[in-house]
């Protein structure tokens, strides 16, 4: 007799719970040694050191770092991935950051891959998989942090990669040709006493913001700075009037469209004593709909050249895919929000507020829910951020993760076929790789 969902989840918990240590050791592990986007060879080591432990097959090196674990049910009538992300942010003040390159875990990517490798644990040799209607892949997906903009373009530019987020470049690839679906979770600051606080999770949320990616070069021409500065002209003058048009344009930007432009000088010269000739800019402009963000990138554009026309500086525009908005299966949102509430309680919500991320360009193509769940400190993405509630970040994410795989898989797979049946995807492989993919505005 074929065991019931319940009986299942129950099973995947005892299985994590059994593996609690070597979960949390991972995650601690990956997070003493954050590496940035498609560099992160030491945490996918770390994945596959587990996942040949568990005794799973596996490819590596998919778009540079990536590793993917496909575990096979009885049938494959529904293929559900479950992914966690490699990579850090530059966060050079954090205790625990790179000492040479700045990267720091203060996004929680390290609880990510430990809660997908939690999964693995669920299912590895306790008979879960043997009464799935379906597969579970699991995934470590390089790259998420949008940055380094100038260096991963090189690597596009010599055809290494063909985008800058590791999602992204998995759809190129086709490794979710025959995926059905993905679910994730991101892990949240939850800890900091605050309202916000007794909010411990959330299944989702349509407020995230799209981005477009620039590079923005000023070209000018190098003299002596103190004795003929009049011969050259001063690229970072030409940056510094280009900033404050940006600045200008910002009251244009309406507050239905939550308009972000934030740029960084990434070089601003080359020698205190030449005339600056080679000033480079990074920066986005977000957005909660893509109407406005073109509006706002032409006048971002706009903007820069002004600066180098003030002074006759060149000024050199790339435009770069960032990350689309959201588009969200409320049907897979059921199933992930039972199990939340299940695990959680009421401090878990249906609905929460989101940045930028590349499963947001996935959630074009197939159903994908990126949840959130807590157990963080401090202020993501700044230097006092640090998991302090193990058992939420890593163990209760991980068992959320594998119940909801279990929900969608389990009993013939009928829930997963619903949520695929009433999917309507915004976009075709084809089309995102199109229009979104080939920008060059």
């Amino acid at each position: 007799m074929a065991a019931s969902r319940e009986e299942l989840k129950k099973r995947a918990c005892e299985a994590i719970d059994k593996n609690r240590d070597k979960i949390i050791a991972l995650g601690e592990s990956i997070m003493m040694e954050p590496e940035l986007g498609y560099k992160e060879f030491k945490t996918a080591d770390k994945v596959k050191k587990v996942f040949d432990e568990l005794g799973f097959q596996y490819q590596d090196g998919v778009a540079i770092t990536g590793v993917i674990a496909p575990l096979k049910g009885k049938e494959s009538k529904i293929r559900v991935a479950v992914m966690g992300e490699l990579d850090a942010v530059v966060v050079p003040g954090h205790a625990l950051c790179n000492k040479e390159t700045g990267a720091a875990h203060c996004c929680g990517h390290n609880a990510q891959i430990a809660s997908m490798v939690g999964v693995g644990y669920a299912l590895a040799g306790t008979g879960i998989l043997e009464e799935l209607s379906g597969d579970v892949v699991l995934m470590a997906v390089p790259s998420e942090e949008f940055v380094e903009i100038e260096y991963r373009n090189e690597l596009r530019k010599a055809g290494k990669i063909h985008f800058l987020g590791g999602k992204q470049e998995f759809i190129y690839l086709g490794v979710f040709d025959d995926i059905d679906m993905m679910i994730m979770q991101h892990t949240s600051t939850t800890e900091n006493g605050d309202e916000a606080g007794k909010i411990k999770g959330n299944c989702g949320g349509s407020t995230g913001l799209g981005f477009m990616g620039k590079l923005v070069r000023y070209i000018g021409k190098e003299a002596h700075a103190g004795g003929a500065p009049h011969l050259g002209i001063n690229a970072l003058n030409a940056a510094q009037i280009g900033l404050a048009a940006v600045n200008a344009n910002r009251e244009t930007f309406q507050d239905k469209d939550t308009i972000r432009v934030h740029p960084i000088i990434t070089k601003g010269g080359d020698l205190v004593n030449v005339v600056p000739a080679d000033v480079r800019i990074e920066t986005y402009v977000r957005g909660g709909n893509m109407e406005a963000i073109l509006d706002a990138s032409v006048k971002v554009d706009r903007a820069f050249k002004a600066g180098a026309d003030a002074v006759g500086a060149k000024c050199e525009i790339t435009n770069l895919p960032g990350y689309l908005l959201p588009y969200e299966s409320e049907e897979l949102k059921d199933v992930v929000w039972e199990n939340m509430h299940a695990l959680m309680g009421d401090s878990a919500v249906r609905n929460g507020s989101g940045g930028s991320t590349d499963a947001q360009d996935l959630s074009q193509i197939i159903p994908v829910v990126h949840m959130r769940i807590g157990g963080a400190k401090g202020i993501g993405h700044g230097a006092n951020y640090e998991i302090v509630d193990k058992e939420m970040a890593y163990i209760t994410a991980a068992k959320i993760l594998a119940t909801t795989a279990i929900d969608l898989l389990a009993e013939g797979a009928v829930l997963g076929q619903k949520v695929k049946d009433n999917f309507k995807a915004p976009m075709t492989k084809e089309q995102y790789l199109r229009d979104w993919g080939g920008l060059d505005l």
